[in-house]
């Protein structure tokens, strides 16, 4: 990573640590967003990284004005910002359309695309003036193939992959690229013998994420990258 200046939104979450670990390893600064700030500097004591290259935010993504302050405190702290991963997620589902709970979409297109949107606006502009920058989003199948009783997850899921895929035509010939992985599920255990295998590993994940942040993947641009291929 040359020194590059990561921000990883939902840091602490289920997938945040893994893939925070492997860019400090491959020789990142991270800036780690999330609610919650003891979970996020405890992550930043274990990545073992110098003062200077790890760098702890509290914020709530679905408000503008604070993704807007998020963005001017790491630009005052790393200079720059020159990737955004963003893993910012969550799942409500489980009624028909006619059925369900109009607040469910409504928290979904929040988490969803809302987050996206606000970090998008906030960071892409500080990627563009230095002409690199790398914006990934993790997806999945269900936003272009939704099952039944899922319209929540997967329109919230769907609005932000079409934000990401209108990012990337307007940063053509930036320097910039705008791209999702999309996941089935998340296997955070070790996998079961027995059973067939359907997700991804976070280390898979982490390991997708740390390509389409290279230099070589400058290429690659309004991608939906797929990792269910196993079933």
């Amino acid at each position: 990573m040359n020194n590059r200046v990561i921000v990883v939104t939902g840091a602490a979450g289920s997938l945040g640590p893994v893939v925070c670990k492997a860019f400090a390893k491959a020789g990142a600064s991270l800036a780690l967003v999330g609610t919650k700030l003891e979970a996020l500097e405890a992550l930043a004591a274990e990545l073992a990284l110098p003062a200077e290259h790890v760098s702890a935010y509290a914020a709530n993504l679905t408000d503008p004005a604070a993704v807007k302050a998020l963005a001017e405190e790491v630009q005052k702290k790393f200079g720059r910002a020159e990737g955004v991963i963003h893993l910012v997620g969550g799942y409500k589902a489980g009624s028909t359309v006619t059925e369900m709970d109009v607040a469910d979409l409504e928290s979904m297109l929040d988490q969803h695309l809302r987050t996206t949107l606000h970090v998008a606006r906030a960071f892409i502009p500080l990627m563009a003036a230095n002409g690199w920058g790398r914006f990934v989003h993790i997806s999945t199948p269900l936003a272009m193939a939704p099952n039944a009783k899922q319209a929540p997850y997967a329109i919230g899921k769907a609005a932000q992959d079409t934000l990401m895929l209108a990012l990337a035509q307007e940063l053509k010939g930036t320097g910039v690229t705008a791209n999702a992985i999309q996941v089935k599920s998340i296997e955070t255990g070790p996998p079961d013998p027995a059973k067939p295998r359907t997700g991804s590993s976070p280390d898979e994940i982490a390991a997708a994420l740390l390509w389409l942040c290279s230099d070589e993947a400058g290429a690659t641009n309004g991608a939906r990258i797929p990792m269910f291929g196993r079933a």
